[in-house]
């Protein structure tokens, strides 16, 4: 089968490649890398795209600063749209994709979507710092005999340890910090916990089947009664939480199909808290020419094909692939999380940079 074949040479070609890591110092001043969101709400309007064209643009579009200072205009795939109609559309596509999501990224990856997301885990070392957070938790009890586990806000143990994942309707990534922090047990014994795991996506379908896979998965006392586990719905632009409210920030595969994406990092840096880590797993641009052009040959012939098969959306998929296209690359995603003032950025490469994780700290 054409699809079979195609996905075992990409991961063979791929595995051939070692994952690459790239690390950049600051070239901004401190002044220049605080925090230029002040009011959360700003309208994104008041502010031009910054999702400039990169260097695997489409001949049509106008490659200058004068294209995008003639009006509110974006990219959804590789037509040119407003900014308020990207929105819509994107919408869309996420309610016409939200049943069959995760199903179509094992067809689409041949399973290798379940490596990178795993990857992605150790990276942030959400395991470790539960068994730190819950023994520290258990020490303070220990020494102060009045107070109990149950002593937090609403009867609950205070947070100590709160993780938000955004764009991460459906659960894929949060659901692994949940097993990684042992919450589910959590919220079987005690019926408090220390750890916050917090899903926040624009679509309300892709959280409503979020929400019904953890039910499934883990009960429903871990979402009404530790609340260790939050589906809510908001913009990644101006998302709906209190400044320094988290101490990791996750998005995956979601921060290409966000309209303004610097305004996305800002609002990042504004939510995490001082020291708080932020982390994006991304589709990239692949570093291998042999590989980028079997990649490409795979993306627009047999992707689109298999959301026609799988889901019968075969244009939600083909604005996939686009956009993946439309991206900008490693490094320029680098420069634009220290615009927005994140510090200690680098990337790590995946599968010969089809995909890339960025990382970045918020300064003490």
């Amino acid at each position: 089968m054409v699809t079979a074949s195609l996905a075992s040479a990409i991961i063979r070609s791929a595995s051939a490649q070692c994952t690459q890591r790239s690390s950049s110092i600051s070239r901004l001043s401190p002044a220049l890398n605080a925090n230029p969101l002040g009011n959360r709400c700003r309208h994104y309007f008041s502010s031009l795209p910054n999702d400039a064209p990169s260097s695997r643009s489409s001949p049509s579009q106008p490659n200058t600063i004068e294209s995008y200072v003639s009006g509110p205009t974006t990219h959804f795939g590789f037509t040119s749209v407003s900014i308020n109609e990207k929105e819509r559309k994107v919408r869309q596509v996420f309610e016409n994709v939200a049943d069959n999501y995760d199903v179509m990224n094992d067809f689409m990856s041949g399973g290798l979507h379940r490596y990178w997301k795993d990857e992605l885990l150790k990276m942030t070392g959400v395991g470790p710092m539960a068994k730190v957070v819950r023994r520290r938790a258990s020490l303070n009890y220990a020494a102060n005999s009045d107070l109990k586990s149950g002593d937090g806000m609403n009867g609950k143990a205070a947070v100590l340890f709160s993780i938000l994942d955004v764009a991460g309707g459906t659960g894929d990534i949060a659901f692994r910090f949940v097993d990684a922090a042992k919450c589910e047990e959590r919220s079987k014994s005690s019926g408090s916990d220390e750890i916050s795991v917090t899903v926040c996506d624009i679509n309300p379908e892709m959280l409503r089947v979020g929400e019904s896979r953890a039910r499934k998965r883990f009960g429903s006392a871990i979402l009404d009664e530790t609340c260790a586990l939050k589906f809510v719905e908001g913009n990644a632009q101006y998302l709906p939480f209190d400044d320094n409210s988290f101490d990791l920030y996750t998005i995956a595969f979601g921060l290409r199909n966000v309209t303004d994406v610097d305004m996305a990092l800002r609002d990042a840096y504004r939510v995490l808290k001082p020291g708080g880590r932020f982390l994006c797993l991304e589709f990239s641009h692949v570093t291998n020419l042999p590989l980028a052009k079997l990649y490409d040959l795979y993306s627009f012939n047999v992707i689109p094909q298999l959301g026609q098969m799988v889901a019968n959306d075969r244009d939600s998929y083909q604005y996939l692939v686009e956009s993946i296209r439309k991206f900008c690359t490693q490094e320029e995603l680098v420069s634009r999380m220290e615009t927005a003032g994140f510090e200690g950025v680098q990337f790590t490469n995946m599968t010969g940079g089809i995909v890339a994780v960025h990382e970045g700290w918020k300064p003490l």
